[in-house]
C-alpha cells in the first residue's frame, strides 16, 4: 500500500483513567482477572451488545469471531488477538475488525506500530487519544484507526455503512478506542494514564 498523506497537527482526545490494580489481583467485581494478559474473548474487549448499540443494528444481530494469534519474535510480539464483528439477517456483512498485539515492551510497539502507520494508505490525521498516540486513514470506503500505547498496539477497522445520525467514521472509532483501551488493560512499563484535557471525539476525529 502506498504512504498515507501529510500529517496534520496532533489533536488530544480525553483517554479514561486506568485502575490501579488491586492487591489480589482481581478487577472490579464482574470483571474477570486477566492477570496483565489481553483478553481471549473479543467480547471481553468489545462486546457484540455494545457494537451493535453504537452502530444502531438491530437487537442480537451482531456476532463476533476471535482468532488468537501467534507471537512473532522478530518484532518483539508476544501476543495477538484478532476479532471481527459481522452482522446477521438483513444487517449481514462485516461491521468492524479489531486487532491487538503485545510487545515485549513500549518501545517494541512504538516502533511495529511507526512501522504500520507509515505503509498504510488513505487520508492520515494524527491523532492523541490521552496519552495514546493514534493516525486515523480515510479511504473511500473504509476507516481505520491505529493506536499504540505502553506495550500494546490496536487497529480498528470500520467498513462504510449506516451509522447512528450519520457520525463520521472517525468519530465511531475513537469511540470505539475509548471503549477498548482500558479494558485491553493498565500500562506495565509506565504511570497509569491521566485523563488529559481536549476536544470531544466529535471535534477530534470528526
Amino acid at each position: 500500500m502506498s504512504a498515507g498523506c501529510a500529517t496534520a497537527d496532533a489533536e488530544t482526545t480525553p483517554v479514561p483513567t486506568f485502575a490501579a490494580p488491586s492487591a489480589t489481583g482481581a478487577g472490579a467485581p464482574g470483571e474477570a482477572d486477566r492477570d496483565g494478559a489481553i483478553p481471549t474473548e473479543c467480547g471481553d474487549m468489545l462486546s457484540a451488545a455494545d457494537l451493535g448499540a453504537l452502530l444502531g443494528r438491530p437487537l442480537d444481530s451482531v456476532t463476533v469471531r476471535t482468532t488468537i494469534g501467534v507471537a512473532e519474535p522478530s518484532v518483539g510480539r508476544t501476543e495477538r488477538v484478532a476479532c471481527r464483528y459481522s452482522g446477521t439477517g438483513s444487517s449481514r456483512g462485516v461491521l468492524l475488525d479489531l486487532n491487538v498485539a503485545r510487545y515485549t515492551d513500549a518501545a517494541a510497539a512504538t516502533k511495529q506500530w511507526t512501522t504500520n502507520t507509515g505503509v498504510e494508505d488513505g487520508d492520515r490525521r494524527d491523532l492523541s487519544i490521552g496519552a495514546a498516540p493514534a493516525a486515523l486513514f480515510d479511504r473511500a470506503r473504509e476507516s481505520v484507526l491505529m493506536v499504540t500505547y505502553d506495550d500494546d498496539t490496536l487497529t480498528f477497522v470500520l467498513p462504510e455503512g449506516p451509522r447512528p445520525g450519520d457520525r463520521p467514521r472517525g468519530e465511531v472509532l475513537v469511540d470505539l478506542a475509548l471503549r477498548v483501551l482500558p479494558v485491553v488493560g493498565p500500562p506495565r512499563t509506565a504511570a497509569p494514564a491521566e485523563p488529559v484535557p481536549g476536544e470531544d471525539p466529535a471535534v477530534a476525529a470528526g
